[in-house]
């Protein structure tokens, strides 16, 4: 497909990314952003902006799904990973073998629920667990897909700050395609066709955001934030092999890059629930507070079946599992875990 700027781009989702994405998208691209909230989308008609975002004026706000997927080849699919699959089977109707479909949503699905084995350990095999753009080619016909995921923090982009990204394919057609519709001179993307590293390290990097954030509340110092992000990258990795990915994306752009600027940004879901937790919030309350989904928290106790059931070495990600669904006390956590982590062999195989 040789893509013009003159076609149409559907964005759906309308939160605090997706919002941001359309925008970048309207710089070269018409666009469709579909709103699902009534009182969002009736906001949008109003006064032209979106989660304090004011929307380009490329940009046309719709409710009506099967006009976006008929008028557009091209979609960028962006809600929170509990919704994604009902998302994809309400959109499977309207799709065509010649769409492209670039997700920008971070998570992972399981199709079970996850038990402890005999030895009292949460049990989870790989295959049970599925990325967002396997979702779709479950729920789909559209097989041209592809995923993007980088250092992408929402009100930096609507601030038109510069970033990067990556767009993961099994399909070069994809991520060219992709990089013509979005890419501008403040806004860099690179392409991958490891999809699994990708979106992988896109995923397991927010659990290490909440160790980063709990460390910056607890006032452990830059060294204690520095050896986690150094130390749970390796347990990404870890995982990420695991389930079947290369090692190469964890090093880049959607790993460390993403890595980085989620482990350091107040304006990240993910530190900032951390932040909290270290200042003796209460973890269901902030939950509350939160209005869009903290993608850290479902993740963790997916990362954390897998490890027990495959026997690794993650004591980070065991550490947050334990904080957030264990009632551990946060202090005791990460003074053990820091402590662990200073005297342990664990560390990155690469250093």
């Amino acid at each position: 497909m040789s893509w013009n700027n003159s076609f149409k781009v559907g964005v759906i989702g309308a939160g605090t990314f997706g919002t941001a994405l359309a925008n970048l998208l309207a710089l070269n691209n018409p666009v469709y952003l579909y709103v699902r909230n009534k009182e969002s989308y009736e906001n949008i008609l109003a006064n032209k902006e979106n989660k304090s975002q004011k929307l380009h004026p490329n940009i046309e706000a719709t409710q009506d799904l099967e006009k976006v997927c008929n008028e557009c080849t091209l979609l960028y699919p962006v809600v929170n990973s509990p919704n994604f699959r009902s998302l994809c089977q309400s959109i499977a109707p309207y799709l065509r073998p010649d769409h492209l479909i670039i997700h920008g949503t971070k998570g992972l699905s399981i199709d079970v629920d996850i038990e402890r084995n005999e030895n009292g350990q949460l049990y989870l095999l790989k295959e049970q667990v599925h990325t967002m753009t396997e979702i779709i080619r479950q729920e789909t016909i559209v097989l041209r897909v592809g995923c993007l995921s980088g250092p992408n923090l929402a009100m930096e982009l609507a601030q038109n700050k510069p970033a990067a990204t990556v767009i993961a394919s099994r399909f070069n057609e994809v991520i060219e395609v992709g990089k013509a519709s979005i890419r501008n001179d403040r806004f860099r993307v690179y392409g991958s066709n490891d999809v699994v590293g990708v979106e992988l390290a896109g995923v397991l990097k927010n659990i290490i955001a909440i160790a980063s954030g709990i460390a910056h509340g607890l006032g452990l110092g830059e060294n204690a934030r520095a050896m986690l992000m150094t130390l749970g990258l390796e347990e990404m990795i870890q995982i990420g092999q695991t389930m079947g990915s290369k090692t190469d994306a964890f090093y880049g752009i959607a790993g460390i890059g993403d890595l980085i600027a989620t482990c350091s940004s107040q304006s990240s879901r993910n530190f900032s629930l951390g932040l909290r937790l270290a200042k003796g919030e209460i973890f269901g309350n902030i939950l509350e507070d939160i209005h869009e989904t903290t993608e850290g928290v479902l993740t963790t106790r997916t990362a954390y079946a897998i490890s027990q059931t495959y026997g690794l070495k993650t004591p980070i990600i065991e550490a947050i599992y334990n904080i957030l669904f264990e009632q551990a006390s946060v202090k005791q956590s990460m003074a053990q875990l820091v402590a662990v982590n200073i005297h342990s062999n664990v560390v990155p195989s690469n250093t």
